[in-house]
């Protein structure tokens, strides 16, 4: 039988995995899982920061919408013994994952915001604007993809999907061009959308680097799947789930995701109200976290040598306290107001 510490080992070094866990160690540093902890991996993805935290000694409850990810985990499961369970589903439901798995408070979360490099790198998935597949995106495999909203939603409110959640400055341009080529033949493919753009806002020299499509293929993505949304969902849900002492990891991609980490945690850890000499301070319920990065963590230079992905990261990270979990207002918390189409948006 392998030993306790053997098998630990083995958990750390793993296969060969497809996805790099990005800021692994400063996870680990500020999650500090331990031996009979228990700790949600809102998104499992290829397992890299579960592998990781079981290596501690800790019980994981890894949590992903994408099928693949599940039936791709299950030889970790069988690795770890029972201390791993998988459950299919959105993080914005962390919690109810979390008690349905027969825990009602947890030591930890971590969150992993951004794309996983496995679903960039398959073309039949599209998601990416280098690789020719439908024009899909969907996380969960199901729903309304990416081509519906490009082919049915009115060029108004398509407008305002490039534009808030691409922050795309030439979103009525592209939406525009979209809708009369929609006219004459319904997008199916990544690089049908792709050429377009690309064609529409050409090159700059100043951005060689920076696909033209880029923008409004994240806004897409960010839409099809309701990413920001369920970002600021499963922030109240963690809220509600950690316990005392329990900490919550967040890693994000872009600034609209870094904006509403930010401002939970703003709101979630102020003890002043402000106020002035002509004002007095507002009342300010207890706070329900502890900041514990005073400003965002980055990549070292080492990583993202090694991992391009890293470095548009950002952590940052919390510690529950024992104050009750309050309401979080998602909008106010920063997720756009988007006109509604098949049930996404917000």
């Amino acid at each position: 039988m392998m030993a306790l510490g053997d098998k630990k080992a083995a958990l750390a070094a793993g296969g060969p995995e497809r996805h790099v866990p990005v800021l692994l160690e400063e996870v680990l540093q500020w999650l500090n899982p331990a031996e009979g902890e228990v700790v949600i991996d809102g998104t499992f993805g290829a397992g890299g920061y579960s592998r990781a935290i079981l290596s501690r000694g800790a019980t994981v409850i890894g949590v992903d919408r994408d099928p693949d990810a599940i039936a791709a985990g299950q030889d970790l499961v069988k690795e770890a013994e029972g201390r791993l369970v998988l459950v299919p589903g959105q993080f914005a439901e962390l919690e109810r994952h979390a008690r349905s798995s027969g825990f009602d408070g947890v030591d930890g979360v971590v969150l992993d915001l951004g794309v996983s490099s496995m679903q960039l790198d398959q073309a039949e998935r599209g998601f990416s604007f280098m690789r020719d597949g439908p024009l899909d995106m969907r996380m969960e495999q199901a729903g309304p993809s990416a081509a519906d909203v490009v082919n049915e939603l009115p060029v108004r409110d398509l407008i305002r999907v490039i534009g808030l959640l691409g922050e795309e400055k030439r979103a009525t341009t592209v939406a525009h061009a979209i809708d009369n080529a929609r006219k004459e033949k319904p997008f199916t493919r990544t690089l049908e959308l792709a050429q377009l753009i690309e064609k529409v806002l050409g090159r700059s020299p100043k951005k060689a680097q920076i696909h033209p499509a880029t923008r409004t293929f994240q806004a897409l993505r960010i839409y099809v799947n309701g990413e920001l949304h369920q970002a600021a969902e499963a922030l109240a849900a963690a809220e509600r789930i950690l316990k005392p002492g329990g900490r919550l990891v967040l890693v994000s991609f872009h600034s609209l995701e870094d904006r509403i980490v930010k401002r939970f945690f703003q709101d979630r850890t102020r003890t002043r109200g402000g106020g002035s000499r002509h004002m007095p301070e507002e009342d300010v319920p207890p706070a329900t976290f502890e900041l514990l990065t005073r400003k965002a963590v980055e990549a070292a230079d080492a990583e993202t040598e090694h991992n391009p992905r890293a470095r548009s990261a950002r952590l940052r990270a919390g510690r529950r306290t024992d104050a009750p979990a309050r309401e979080l207002d998602i909008h106010a918390a920063g997720v756009p107001r988007l006109a509604e189409f098949h049930g996404l948006g917000g």
